[in-house]
């Protein structure tokens, strides 16, 4: 799990004219709340929170003028064109507090041989781990799975410390035949024709 520090300071002018002069000076604005404070409008550095929010799940740790916060995004909304950040939420977390969150699903190996297709029914899934180990995300074999297969939420190995949140028996992965597409009449006519 990334721990990544950044200086955070306090802002008092709020809207949307605001919020365009800081992104002008390459920052961003955001907010943090959490565990029943009120909640605290800041400006972070566009760059690097930028390269923070790479990471799934990623634990900032916040300099707020001089007060240390623990913090992890809770939602980040980004340009739909350009995609620069726009606007963060963070929520505060303590050192050994449990908390929700959503990991990817990567997959490992290869399927049986033959015309087989992996299916992702979930390509998230919602766990409870301490704030400071937070997977990035977890992994499952495949290999040699053939159709009919799935991988309910349970079969997936989750790193200790971290237990489901949803239903155990969700399906998160399942495995298909291809389907042969029928030929068409045009081209059934020309296969009569060549023979």
């Amino acid at each position: 799990m990334a721990d990544v520090k950044l200086a955070a300071e306090t802002r008092t002018e709020f809207g949307k004219g605001a919020a365009r002069r800081i992104r002008r000076e390459n920052k961003v604005p955001a907010v943090v709340y959490g565990h029943g404070a009120d909640p605290v409008h800041i400006t972070l550095p566009g760059h690097e929170l930028q390269l923070a929010l790479r990471t799934p799940n990623v634990l900032l740790t916040l300099d707020i003028e001089g007060k240390t916060e623990l913090a992890i995004p809770k939602a980040v909304q980004r340009d739909a064109i350009k995609g620069f950040l726009e606007h963060v939420d963070l929520l505060t977390v303590k050192r050994g507090e449990k908390v929700t969150v959503e990991v990817y699903v990567h997959t490992e190996g290869e399927l049986a041989p033959g015309a087989f297709l992996l299916e992702h029914v979930l390509s998230t899934l919602t766990v409870e781990a301490e704030a400071t180990h937070i997977p990035e995300s977890v992994t499952v074999s495949i290999a040699g799975l053939e159709a009919g297969a799935s991988i309910s939420a349970k079969d997936i190995p989750l790193p200790e410390g971290t237990t489901l949140v949803i239903d155990e028996d969700a399906v998160v992965l399942q495995v298909l035949a291809a389907q042969a597409e029928e030929p068409t009449e045009e081209a059934a006519a020309d296969e009569a024709a060549e023979a």
